[in-house]
Order: C-alpha cells, then structure tokens, then sequence
C-alpha cells in the first residue's frame, strides 16, 4: 500500500508543479490551456499582453481594444504559427512587422478598421496558408504587390470591405490559391473593373458561390447587378480606352521624338553653316593664289 501511496504523491507533486509552471509563464488575465497555447480573447486588452512565452505557438487575442502591433512585437517569436487578432481595433500593420513570422501559417485580421493594405505588408511570410482581411469596413485599397511572396498561401479572405477595385496582380501572384472571398464589396462595374471580372470568371472555381454570390454598381445610375448578368462583351468599350499610363506613355513618347528632332535639325543646321563658311574660305585662299 505504501509505494502506491509514494507513486501517487509523485505523479500529484509533478501535475502540480506543471501547472505551477504553466500558471508563473501565462500572462496576466489570460489562459494558457497548453505549454504553447496564449488565448488572451475577449480580456477587453487595449495594448498587446506583457510576458508572452517565447515558446508560444498559438496567440488568441480576438475581441478586444488593442489598436496597433508594434513593428518588432514578433521578432521574438519565431515559432508563432496561429494569430488571431480578428475584432480589434488595428487601423493599419506597419510594413516590415510580419515579415518575421517565418513560420506564421494562419493570421486572422477581419473586422478590424484597416484602411489599406500596402507593399511589403506581410514580408515574404512564404509559410502563410490562411489570411483574413474580411469585415473590416474602412479598407478601400489593396496594393497590387500586398502578397507578393506568399507563395503557399492557399485561403484569401476579402469579403464585406470596402474595395470598389482590385488590381488582378494581387490575386493571379499566389500561386497556391485555391479559395478567395470578394462578396459583399461595393465594386464598380467600370473600366478598372474588366480585368478583374474576366480574372473571377476564369476562377469562379475559387469562389464560394462562384460568381452568383457578388455583385456590382453601374457608373451611370449606381444600380447594383449580379456579375452573373455580365459578360467579357459588357466591357468591350474598355478595351479601346487608354488608361492614364498610356496616355503618359504617349506623352513622354511625343516629347522625346519632338526633342531628338530638334536637336537633329541643330546638330545639321550647324553642320551645313560650318561646311559653307569652310566653303567660302577655301576659294577665297584659290583665289588669293591665283593672284
């Protein structure tokens, strides 16, 4: 009976000093259900939490107040691979502070008041699988290059925005894509639009409910249509208009010509006034033999 009674004191005295230890390493007003688990949701936090384990793998932060992430927050936390800050009140991710988070398969950015989403957003974070930007209600631009190096990136959340274009760039660079969330936005059925349609249309397989569940407004009247009422021919007229980059082109294209021209009749004006003044010269020197 005694060295049950001794085994049992041992398998308590080491639970207790697990939790013990669990307990010492979990932040303040959090819970850490496992060694590498931070689950800090819904704590009404209004800054990122103090004494995060460097070990941390998943950090739940979701439905709180917390505005920004400092650029080197997860510099220290190489094996983070699942963030959640979804529902917070984040206005921008400063370049440069994912770009650490090497090994940062899931991150969770919707309904928050992000703006837009530029160049260099996520660095290259090539581990990256799912990314949702969805339901944050002020995003209106997404750079063409915001993904550029996510190349495992296979989910794509973009939903409920307010995203009234998208350069196709942004989508057609992420070669593992395999799901992507475009409803609910308020797109414009223009000129700027036609590529992204004809992109939606070859990848409807990629949509949820295809292109049935999205729709656009008209630019003469504001109506909103189902993209399923649309086709290539509705933005045949696009494909004769010039774009301000054409029409730039063609500017800087006409100036150089007309400057090349002019310094090509100066250069020959000069020529031909130096041959006649060398003309003269020489038959006023015969002339000046002759006599």
């Amino acid at each position: 009976m005694l060295p049950c009674i001794r085994w049992l004191r041992l398998i308590l005295l080491s639970l207790s000093s697990v939790f013990w230890s669990r307990a010492e390493n979990c932040p303040s007003n959090c819970l850490c259900p496992d060694p590498h688990t931070v689950d800090c949701s819904g704590r009404g936090l209004t800054r990122l939490p103090d004494e995060i384990p460097l070990d941390v793998r998943r950090l739940l932060l979701a439905d709180n107040w917390i505005p920004r992430i400092p650029s080197d927050f997860l510099v220290l936390y190489s094996d983070l691979v699942y963030l959640d800050l979804r529902n917070n009140s984040l206005s921008q991710i400063e370049p440069g502070t994912l770009s650490t988070s090497s090994r940062l398969v899931f991150l969770d950015l919707g309904s928050n008041n992000l703006t837009e989403i530029p160049k260099g957003t996520f660095g290259e974070s090539r581990s990256l699988i799912k990314l949702r930007l969805g339901n944050n209600p002020y995003l209106s631009m997404v750079s063409e290059d915001a993904f550029l190096g996510l190349t495992s990136l296979r989910e794509l959340e973009l939903e409920r925005n307010a995203l009234s274009t998208l350069k196709v760039g942004a989508l057609s660079q992420l070669p593992s894509l395999r799901m992507v969330r475009l409803e609910g936005n308020p797109w414009v059925c223009n000129c700027n639009f036609a590529n992204l349609f004809t992109w939606l249309l070859e990848n409807s397989h990629k949509l949820p409910n295809g292109v049935e569940g999205m729709e656009c407004s008209l630019p003469m009247d504001g109506r909103q249509v189902s993209l399923t009422q649309l086709s290539k021919d509705s933005f045949r007229e696009c494909q004769a208009t010039l774009t301000l980059t054409d029409l730039l082109i063609i500017i800087f294209s006409g100036i150089s010509v007309s400057v090349v021209a002019i310094m090509t009749s100066f250069f020959l004006a000069s020529t031909v006034h130096c041959f006649q003044r060398w003309s003269k010269g020489t038959k006023g020197d015969e002339e000046e033999s002759e006599e």
